[in-house]
């Protein structure tokens, strides 16, 4: 039964140990059976949380576009270690994080064209550090997609 709930997990997403953890304790799975079971998925590599670790980091720059604070606080909260938190963060270029702070500001600029300017900044700023991005990037994105719209409406 432990095996079939780890492995049915496991077929939809790659998942930390301890995301199977609490997955087995819900469905009151004993503890030393739980351990067991993934102690073994471990050994034969289909659990392996500092893949899992470089994966989710990976995906959520790209695709979802989060910065390093955001994407440290899901990894915590699925249950992965610090140091292996930090060793897949370590591993994202700040140049690819920037890059992610400004594709998601050009995307959500255009919805905020039609507001003041100081309420779009202001908005544009709190998207972007809800998003996980650091205040110094936060801002001279913020400056930069900003600017462009403001020189765009001037004919610059």
């Amino acid at each position: 039964m432990a095996r079939k709930i780890a492995l049915d997990l496991l077929s939809v997403r790659q998942r930390s140990a301890e995301e199977l953890r609490r997955a087995m304790a819900k469905r009151n799975v004993p503890e030393d059976v739980a351990e067991e079971i993934l102690e073994r998925f471990q050994d034969v590599g289909l659990i392996n949380d500092a893949a899992f670790a470089a994966a989710l980091t990976a995906s959520r720059s790209e695709y979802s576009l989060r910065g390093r604070r955001r994407i440290r606080q899901e990894l915590q909260a699925k249950g992965v270690s610090r140091e292996l938190a930090d060793e897949a963060l370590a591993s994202l270029p700040p140049e690819d994080e920037r890059a992610a702070a400004l594709a998601l500001a050009e995307r959500r600029a255009r919805s905020l064209s039609g507001l003041e300017p100081h309420v779009a900044r202001r908005r544009l700023m709190g998207i972007l550090a809800r998003r996980g991005f650091p205040g110094n990037m936060v801002s001279s994105v913020t400056d930069e997609v900003l600017g462009r719209w403001t020189d765009a409406d001037h004919g610059c």
